[in-house]
């Protein structure tokens, strides 16, 4: 089938890359990406089904690692983050474990943040160590930790910043500087910020991951994840997932580039939205804490208004009077979602210590500071006033 790819101008804007990179018009020059549902792709002969499986000549192959929908998305979002390339996988877990299977092997070492995700801290610290990986777990927010805590073995520097759910920042330029004196990779997760707010690889990270589930898609439709990086890196994320086969699905794919389209302006609306709520929440007399990096009572503030463009989407908070008075105001709500998910243009709130962290230990719960009055809101398009109305009425029971 014909292509038809135009060339696009150099130094385009974000806002216009997400609209206009990957587009490879099929013969039909349709304007809207075509999606393409096919398990397989059909060679002239057999020289070409050879030379294709060999790597001899570029196109399509078998979908489970060759997809022309999933590599829109992935070039989309490579175009976003200043990659040179990216691989899209399943889901964002899918990504981080390709990532470390992909370099790491057994007898190998992570330093890693103690304030992450909670299935990420299960992956590196209760599944990865029995296929020979070790993790140390280390602040978030000191720098020297994670240089003391690099050993011999060390091949992977992980965190996310902001941290899911207390927002706190990583130094990114601080842990680039650790990872290349011991010739290290840093990854940063990006899931809260996205390329919109933050651009790890230009402060000095290798690799970037995504849960493109959250704020690429920014509807709650589908999973996905992403990495994205050298092409040297993304090479070996490729083959493992071409291998083992924890693939984006086309249609998934599809629907994510098109979610790159309205990232910008969703972004930057539920951003401004949560520096709303944030500094009304943090005067609410039920309030016993809010971690916003927008607010200038944020301990990483300066930190983040050097590394991101705003504070991002995500406000979490403590309620005066504990885990029932937390709940009260979840079960209060008429219009937020009580749903573990983010990164939607609905508003969700959740409380993290039972949900989304609720199968790591109360002691690593406790490292993390996710205590039982926190919770975690991530904050959508509705009108300010509405959301605001609608936690008044559980903070106000409190």
């Amino acid at each position: 089938m014909m292509s038809h790819r135009k060339k696009l101008p150099e130094g385009l804007a974000l806002e216009t890359l997400a609209v206009r990179t990957g587009m490879d018009r099929s013969a039909h020059n349709e304007h809207s990406e075509a999606l393409y549902l096919t398990s397989s792709f059909v060679f002239d002969n057999a020289a070409q089904a050879a030379a294709r499986f060999s790597g001899e000549e570029a196109g399509n192959v078998y979908a489970r690692f060759t997809n022309p929908s999933v590599t829109l998305f992935e070039e989309r979002l490579a175009a976003l983050e200043g990659a040179d390339a990216c691989v899209a996988t399943a889901s964002g877990m899918a990504a981080i474990t390709s990532l470390v299977m992909a370099n790491l092997s057994a007898g190998d070492h992570i330093v890693a943040s103690s304030s992450l995700f909670g299935s990420t801290i299960q992956l590196l610290g209760t599944i990865m160590p029995r296929f020979g990986i070790e993790t140390t777990f280390v602040s978030q927010t000191n720098a020297a930790e994670w240089a003391q805590a690099v050993r011999p073995n060390t091949k992977l520097l992980f965190c996310e910043t902001p941290s899911n759910p207390l927002t706190q920042v990583a130094d990114i330029r601080a842990l680039s500087v650790i990872a290349k004196k011991h010739h290290l990779l840093l990854a940063v997760d990006n899931c809260f910020c996205t390329p919109i707010l933050q651009k790890p690889l230009e402060l000095g990270a290798d690799v970037v991951v995504h849960s493109a589930t959250k704020y690429l898609d920014g509807q709650g439709r589908v999973l996905g994840g992403a990495v994205c990086g050298s092409k040297e890196i993304v090479e070996k994320v490729f083959l493992f997932l071409r291998t083992t086969g924890p693939t984006l699905s086309a249609f998934n794919a599809w629907v994510l580039g098109k979610g790159l389209e309205t990232l910008s302006i969703r972004i930057k609306a539920q951003s401004a939205a949560a520096l709303e709520l944030a500094t009304w929440l943090e005067a609410h007399p039920g309030v016993e804490r809010v971690y916003y990096p927008g607010l200038p009572s944020h301990p990483q503030h300066a930190l983040a208004m050097q590394q991101q463009k705003s504070g991002g989407a995500i406000v979490s908070f403590e309620v005066k009077g504990g885990k029932d008075a937390a709940w009260r105001v979840i079960d209060s709500c008429q219009l937020l979602s009580i749903t573990g998910n983010l990164g939607d243009t609905r508003t969700t709130l959740t409380h993290p210590a039972s949900t989304t962290h609720g199968r790591i230990t109360p002691e690593a719960r406790a490292i993390a500071g996710i205590h039982d009055n926190l919770l975690r809101m991530a904050v959508g398009l509705e009108a300010v006033e509405d959301i605001r109305n609608d936690l008044a009425r559980g903070l106000s029971a409190s």
